[in-house]
Formats: C-alpha cells, structure tokens, sequence
C-alpha cells in the first residue's frame, strides 16, 4: 500500500526524500508528497496528485524546501480521491505526519473534533490523525502520541514532525509495517528496507505500538507503556543492485529471468542426503506425520500456489487440504483446531487478511506454518513455524519469481509430508528431491526458447476485451494465474475455468476470435482438455495452447491458432516451468497495450489493510 520514508541527517532532505520514494513506488500509488523543516524551523509541505514525476516537477518548477529533516509519502487512495489535497503530508498547526494504513474509527473522531471547533481541508482519515495530535499535544511528543493510540482503533504506521522540535522525527505502528534505519549521522524511517538500501543495510523493526524518537545521531525507543527499550540491530541480506534494474527494461522481465536462481537458492539448503529437511523451519517428521488436515490461506498470486500445494500433497501425501482465500476464512467460522496446521502464504508477511487469519488459526488451536519472502515479517514473527522463500526483492507489483519460489516450498513440503506419511518410498522421495533440484535448469530453458513466441502471441492480443484461460488438474491451478497475471498487467478482462466446467454456462461466451489460453502439461488429461480445445475451437475462438512438446508431437493441426512448447519434465512438477510462459506472455501483452508491467494501476504489492 502507501509508502513511507523520512529522512534526518546532512544530505538535502528533498532529494533524499525523492529518491526514497521512488524505492517505493513498486507499493503502488496514486500521489506523492514531502515535508520538510528549512532553515526557519517551519515546515515546507510539497505534494501532488499523480506519478512521482509529478512531484519532481512541481519542486523544480516552484522551488524545492531546503533543510536536513523531512518527511514523505506516497499514497494509494482510500478515504477521498486521488488529489494534491488529499495527498500526504498532513498538517494541524502544532503537527505534520504521513500515514500508512486505515484508521477505522476516523468518522467517530472527525465528528468529535469538528465539534471541538476543528476543520478540515481533506477527506482523509490521515488529516483526523494530525487534528487529533494536535488537539492532545501537551508539549511532550511521547505522551501525545501515547495518548492519540489509545482513542485510534485499525492499522498505522506514522511519521510524525512537530513544530516545537525541528531536530527529530517521531515514528509509530500499529500493523502496518515501519522500519528505523540507521547509517553514520543519519537515520531514516521507511515502510520497507528497500526504500532505504542506496544509504544503509542497517535498521530496526518496529513492533506493535512502539515509539521510536529520531535525531541524526540517535534513535531511542519506548514500548507502549513508554518505557525505554532496546532493540536488535538488523542487516539486510540484499543490496541496493538487487533492487535495480540491471539493464532489463522492465522489474517483471528481470524478476522472471531470476527465477532460476531463486528457486536454486530456496531450495538447495532445504536438502540434506538427496532429501528435504525443514528442521531449520521448525518442521520434523515427527511433528508432521501428527497434522490430521492441511489448511492453506492466502490473497491472489500466494493463494494460486497453494492450490498447487493442495493437488500436490492430496496426490502423494494423501492428507486433506483446504485452500481458502484469507479475507473470507476469517469470517466463515472455519473447522480448524488441535491437530490441525494452517499454512499462511504471503510475499510481503504484512498482508492484513492473512495475519488475521494466522492470528485465528492459533486462537484455535491450529498449528501455523508461514511462507513468506520477508525476514522479520508480521506473519513470520507470529507464526509457529516459518520458511523464508529465498527469491530476494520482487519489485513489479505482480508477482513471479515470490510465486514460484512458494511452490517450490510447497513441494518440498509435500515431499517431507508423504515421507512422514509412508505414502511414498526414500528412494521415490529422492527421486523426486531430485527433480526438483534440476528444476532451475528447466526453467532457465524455458526462458531462453519461449521469450520470441510469447513476444508475438503478446502482439496479437492487443485488442482482446476478454479471454479465458482452462485447464484441468495442475493445469488448472496454473490457468488460475496465468489468468490473474494477464489481467493485473495488461488490464484485459480475464478469468480462468476448470476446462471440463465449460459446457456448463461458460462457453456460451465464447464467440469469433475470442481468445482462450489453454494449459495441458498432464498426460493423464491431455485428451480431455484436447477435446475442451475442440469445443471452444469450433465455435470460433483464437486458441493458444501451452503444452508440452510430447503433447504438442501429437495433437493435429489447427487445433490452435498458435502453440507454445516446454520440455516434458516430471509432471508433478510441471507447473514450475510451465508458469513461466504464461508470465512472459502477460510482460509482452502489458507492454503491447502500452502499459507498465511493473506498476498496474490501482494495484499495490503489500496490501496492509482489508
């Protein structure tokens, strides 16, 4: 969601707060703005409504706030619509903040302090937070703020300047994410260490409703009874190369072209004597061999890889799995309990629904296994168990090489799993360890043959208004996102049916030149989705057929428009290769359709609210 960056030392503060929010802009975002003290001890406020370019222009053109402490913001729309008004920073006469997150009572709160003679000039929940600071501010920033959290109910992170102290920024949270760096003489505050990587791998984590006060030479905190605390220095793992671009045109390409490694780096350490060991993660055959039934939960892409895990495990482990979207388990009174585990996939480890839905699975009792990309993550922290998929920074919004490391946890998981179980052999379990470690070399093939034919499958999509993606079994799990990718990047309205659910409504929406994308890497299943092909073939549609190249030697010819090939590999682990396709596909027909593969409008790649 919204991204946040503030900045104390003896660099401009505008430049420094410019290029931090351009690390940023991969959250998603539809305004921009920036706070700064100048030499007068006044706050200079600068924001505009649109692409951080529109920021930049405004302070070449009017000048830009001179000083070392500062502020800054980028914001995704919630409570009012995109505009310079509505943007952060937000001011009260005595404070300024910026603001992550939704403050849910903020109606309740308005109404309060309109009746105490306040007004107000924006729509935002943001603006009742820096009315309500400055309606309690008592001289001492602490308790203020101390204060204003306890009348506050939903999730925040907070920068926060007062007028009556120009050498220090203030900085809270409470769900959103919000970490403390630190370098010599300077310290910044950021929503996420990327933001921050250009001038310091150093930071703090900020828990729930701690108080961290920054000057450039000090950073101090306090629990939520403001009781002075210590905190673990962190570093981070990655540096800020990993974060650019290297010469790809786009995040996304880059992010697909590293696939291979990142499932190399995930996981080789997770393999002891040709098998899988999680031990490091918590996970033992003991323990495993006691969970009666599997439930996993996620939001879109993560949840796409469970659905892949649970035709994974149910095929070789024999265990029941559940794959429930994280917004509707929590409030469907979900059968979960002692003896049960809950996985919690999640890229960032802050998406709001699934950390609601960790916090219920341990209030009843279930075992939590997290996947998460981020170290020191809300869901990794409060799970019982986590493995860090090992991909590094994804900065496209749409995710790939995050999806395609959790399904690789996820099979190595399965694998463990069935070992525990007794439903497959050590050598079986070995023989499939193994094809799994090959899986970066299959995949970097893939890359390296199919990139010119998704490029032209790319350029004749450009004037579909709609298409569907089928598939059965696995296939159909990989229908599901390659389906969400096309539609996140390139805005085409796309959905994904299970190909035999076709005669049962769907195909009537099939007419002449309608795309359909159909995935068939499942021997077992190749003629029933050949015959599905058929169907949606005879009644005029454009057909683009990913499959195999076994698949492909067999199928007669103009059954599809066009045909993108992969290599046979173990069909378990098809989908590891064959999503590859369907990304590079949806890169091309985002940029055919002059779009940003890298950040989709109204889209954001942490969504810390519901």
């Amino acid at each position: 969601m919204c991204g946040i960056v503030g900045y104390l030392g003896h660099r401009d503060c505008s430049d420094v707060l410019v290029d931090t929010l351009s690390n940023l802009e991969y959250r998603g975002y539809d305004s921009a703005g920036i706070a700064v003290f100048d030499a007068q001890n006044t706050i200079q406020t600068v924001k505009a409504q649109g692409k951080l370019q529109n920021l930049r222009n405004k302070l070449e053109k009017n000048g830009r706030p001179e000083g070392h402490i500062g502020i800054g913001h980028t914001r995704w729309a919630t409570h009012g619509e995109p505009s310079d008004i509505n943007s952060h920073p937000h001011s009260a006469p005595r404070v300024t903040i910026v603001h992550n997150g939704i403050i849910e009572n903020y109606q309740e709160l308005k109404e309060f302090l309109i009746g105490e003679g306040r007004t107000f000039l924006s729509e935002t929940d943001t603006e009742v937070v820096a009315q309500l600071l400055d309606y309690y501010y008592d001289g001492n920033p602490l308790t203020t703020i101390d204060r204003v959290m306890g009348e506050v109910s939903g999730s925040f992170a907070l920068g926060i300047m007062f007028m009556d102290f120009p050498d220090r920024i203030y900085a809270v949270r409470r769900e959103s994410p919000l970490i403390v760096g630190v370098a010599d003489g300077e310290t910044f505050i950021a929503s996420d260490v990327t933001a921050i990587l250009q001038y310091t791998k150093n930071y703090y984590l900020l828990e729930h409703d701690e108080i961290a006060t920054l000057t450039k030479d000090s950073i101090s905190f306090v629990d939520k009874r403001l009781v002075p605390i210590e905190k673990e220095l962190k570093v981070a793992d990655w540096d800020k190369e990993a974060a650019q671009k290297g010469g790809y045109a786009h995040f996304m390409i880059k992010e697909i072209n590293e696939q291979p490694n990142a499932i190399m780096t995930t996981v080789n350490p997770r393999i002891k004597d040709g098998l899988p060991n999680l031990e490091e993660c918590g996970l033992t055959l003991e323990m495993i061999r006691e969970f009666k039934s599997i439930t996993v939960v996620a939001c879109g892409t993560a949840m796409h890889a469970g659905l892949v895990g649970k035709y994974v495990i149910e095929g070789i482990a024999r265990v029941p799995v559940t794959v429930d979207i994280a917004s509707e388990f929590r409030y469907r009174n979900p059968i979960i309990g002692e003896g049960d585990l809950v996985i919690i996939i999640s890229q960032s480890g802050e998406t709001a629904d699934s950390l609601a839905a960790l916090r219920l699975a341990k209030q009843r009792g279930a075992k939590v296994l997290a996947i998460v990309n981020a170290k020191g993550s809300s869901i990794a922290r409060e799970a019982d168990m986590v493995i860090y998929t090992l991909a590094g920074p994804e900065i496209a919004v749409a995710s790939t090489k995050a999806y395609i490391t959790q399904i690789s946890v996820m099979y190595l998981f399965a694998f463990e799993l069935a070992l525990a179980k007794d439903t497959v052999s050590v050598a079986e379990c070995k023989r499939l360890t193994k094809a799994l470690q090959q899986m970066p070399e299959a995949v970097q093939y893939v890359i390296d043959t199919v990139d010119e034919t998704c490029k032209f499958v790319g350029s004749q999509l450009i004037t579909a208004e709609s298409l569907l993606y089928i598939g059965r079994g696995l296939d159909y799990a990989l229908s599901m996102e390659g389906s969400l990718k096309l539609k996140e990047v390139s805005y085409i309205h796309s959905e994904s049916y299970a190909a035999g659910e076709l005669k049962h409504g769907t195909i009537s929406l099939i007419d002449d030149d309608m795309p359909v994308i159909a995935v068939a890497t499942q021997s077992d299943l190749m003629e029933k989705t050949i015959s599905n092909v058929v169907e949606v073939k005879s009644r005029g549609a454009k057909v683009i057929l990913v499959c195999t190249d076994a698949c492909a030697a067999k199928i007669k010819d103009g059954i599809a428009d066009y045909m993108i090939t992969i290599p046979h590999t173990d069909e378990l682990l098809m989908p590891i290769t064959a999503v590859v396709p369907l990304q590079i596909l949806a890169y091309y027909t985002s940029i055919n359709r002059g779009a940003n593969p890298d950040q989709p409008k109204n889209l954001a790649k942490s969504v810390t609210v519901e």
